[in-house]
């Protein structure tokens, strides 16, 4: 069984590669904005009180407030709200530098008789990056409605993963095994999509949480509010319907309604280790050493979210340990990404 990477198109995957780290700035940057209430630290978009950059200065910030009297400036909100914005922006430039090379290399390999790159997975970049973009603007105008804030957060997951899925695809990464592990892998893809699934579920969950600001609603753990099973309204919590304004900061939900949805934010969390840990175990049946080797990378970072979402709870929200539990929810994701293209790619040795 050997593994075998073999980067074929350099130039491409260092700029993907560049892409992705970038995207991993700009998921962390976001959680941050969010996290310290600078979702609406400028109320117009995309400059910020009518500038480029965000006013600092005296008279800019006067002049500032004199055009939106109803949003007094905050400096602490303004500049991590368009430091946020500069770094998705150059995100942007990045993929569309990635489609524009994809295509034009993918052509000319082709008149050369050689293997295509891929271009629809940097078209599809494009595309998403560009609505994600939309998200943003409309997370602005529309006062952090949740159904949007939730939306930009998923966007912002899938724009990392098939950003490190391009990657992956230009890096050749692949697992080479023998004929019996490969039997065994190919038996998995059930259970994967099903834990892929899982996991982007558990991720939704979390960003309805966040936007619904109910991190905070079961105080205690394991219980909430004392009790296995805490009174809550379900129905209003997931009302994805819902138009409460007209501003959204804070949050306006009661407190069974932030109860129901911080619940099943946990009862989420057991599911995904319910599911991981079978899929773990399946994979180290299959006695490879390099599936191995993931199978306890998976379980690791599964093990380290559970522990920042319970220290979440207990040491209520520090910004540090928040900012980390969305870091390495994307990291559990992209664990899973990387599994599910290797099984998908696997070959006999």
């Amino acid at each position: 069984m050997l593994f075998r990477s073999t980067p074929k198109h350099t130039a491409l995957f260092r700029l993907t590669l560049s892409a992705f780290l970038l995207a991993i700035v700009v998921v962390v940057l976001g959680a941050f904005t969010r996290l310290v209430d600078a979702g609406l630290g400028c109320p117009d978009w995309p400059g910020c009180y009518g500038h480029l950059l965000w006013p600092n200065e005296s008279h800019e910030i006067a002049k500032a407030e004199e055009a939106f009297p109803s949003t007094p400036v905050k400096t602490d909100k303004t500049w991590p709200e368009m430091v946020h914005r500069y770094f998705a922006g150059a995100l942007v430039l990045f993929i569309l530098a990635i489609f524009i090379i994809s295509l034009r290399q993918s052509k000319a390999m082709v008149l050369m008789g050689l293997e295509r790159l891929p271009v629809k997975l940097p078209l599809f970049l494009l595309c998403l990056v560009m609505l994600q973009a939309a998200f943003g603007m409309w997370t602005v105008t529309l006062k952090l409605w949740p159904q949007v804030v939730t939306a930009h957060l998923l966007g912002g997951f899938s724009t990392l993963s098939f950003l490190w899925l391009l990657n992956q695809r230009l890096g050749g990464q692949r697992w080479v095994l023998m004929g019996r592990e490969l039997e065994l892998i190919q038996k998995l893809k059930p259970l994967l999509l099903l834990s892929l699934i899982v996991v982007i579920v558990q991720i939704a969950l979390g960003g309805w949480v966040s936007s619904n600001y109910a991190a905070l609603a079961c105080p205690d753990f394991p219980q909430c509010l004392g009790q296995w099973i805490p009174p809550m309204d379900v129905q209003t919590g997931f009302n994805i319907s819902q138009d409460i304004g007209p501003n959204y900061l804070g949050g306006q939900l009661d407190n069974h309604s932030r109860t129901a949805i911080h619940f099943f934010h946990r009862i989420g969390a057991l599911t995904v280790l319910v599911v991981f840990s079978a899929l773990s175990a399946m994979l180290w049946r299959t006695g490879a050493k390099v599936v191995r080797s993931w199978a306890l990378l998976l379980l690791c970072v599964l093990g380290l979210q559970l522990v920042l979402g319970m220290s979440n709870i207990v040491w209520a929200l520090p910004l540090v340990v928040a900012v980390a539990h969305h870091a390495v929810g994307a990291l559990l994701l992209l664990v899973m990404v990387s599994i599910c293209y290797r099984v998908y790619t696997a070959s006999i040795k």
